[in-house]
């Protein structure tokens, strides 16, 4: 297992440690009788023993996503995510980057060949 200390500064800056297990406890860390699909989760539920603990809530206020994006501007981002965490805005991140961006966009300003 890789320490923080093992791994290199350029990758450390661009991590978030909350996001980070955020997803690792959702996925990697779930006990190995839990179900790993929503659909096994479905069938798991409908066929629980009697008196078994219900299933953790998902949280309701994110999802996590996948995006293509070419590695030009992921490149970028994580430039522009790197110039923000030498600013000392520590928590910055892609998601966080991404979300301002989009509270930024004029619609009316799109061109039509998006």
């Amino acid at each position: 297992m890789t320490s923080e200390g093992d791994l290199g500064g350029a990758a450390m800056a661009l991590l978030d440690r909350d996001e980070v297990e955020g997803v690792l406890s959702g996925a990697f860390y779930t006990p190995a009788s839990a179900p790993r699909s929503r659909a096994r989760s479905r069938a798991a539920g409908a066929a629980s023993e009697p008196g078994a603990a219900p299933p953790p809530d998902r949280p309701q206020h994110y999802k996590v996503i996948c995006i293509s994006m070419y590695t030009e501007d992921l490149e970028r981002l994580d430039g522009m995510v790197g110039a923000l965490k030498a600013r000392g805005i520590t928590k910055a991140n892609r998601s966080a980057l991404i979300r301002h961006a989009l509270s930024q966009v004029d619609l009316d300003k799109i061109p039509k060949g998006i």
